[in-house]
C-alpha cells in the first residue's frame, strides 16, 4: 500500500520504520559506499560504465535487504526522491553512531501505525 505524505519531515519516520531492523540499515550501508566505492574508481581510471555502480550496486542491495531481510516494499517504489534524501540521512546517521536513534524511531513510528 503506497502511503501519501505532505512533506518530506511526515515521511522520515515512515522511511526509518520502514528500515526496522538493524540489518537492513546496515544492508543501505555497505551497498551504498561499496557502489561509491566502485563509480569513484571508475571517475578516476576514466571507466565511464563503473559509474553504474552507485545505483546498480546501492539500490540492488537495498532492495534485497527488503525482501529478504524486512520482508517490504522499499519505500523508494512509492517516494523515490524522499526515498533517496531519506537513504543519505540515515547513512550519515549511521556513520556517526547514531543507529540506536534509527531503532527507536522506527519503533515509535510502527507502535503508532499498528495497520
Amino acid at each position: 500500500m503506497k502511503r501519501s505524505f505532505d512533506s518530506y519531515e511526515e515521511f522520515w519516520p515512515y522511511y526509518v520504520a520502514m528500515h526496522s531492523r538493524a540489518a537492513t540499515r546496515w544492508a543501505h550501508l555497505g551497498g551504498t559506499l561499496a557502489g561509491l566505492a566502485v563509480s569513484v574508481y571508475g571517475a578516476a581510471r576514466g571507466r565511464r560504465r563503473y559509474l553504474a555502480g552507485l545505483p546498480v550496486i546501492g539500490y540492488g542491495t537495498a532492495w534485497t535487504a527488503h525482501f529478504l531481510i524486512e520482508k517490504n516494499n522499499p519505500a523508494t517504489f512509492g517516494h523515490p526522491l524522499w526515498s533517496l534524501r531519506g537513504d543519505a540521512a540515515m547513512i550519515g546517521m549511521m556513520l556517526t553512531g547514531r543507529d540506536r536513534e534509527l531503532g527507536d524511531t522506527a519503533a515509535k513510528w510502527l507502535a503508532e501505525h499498528d495497520d
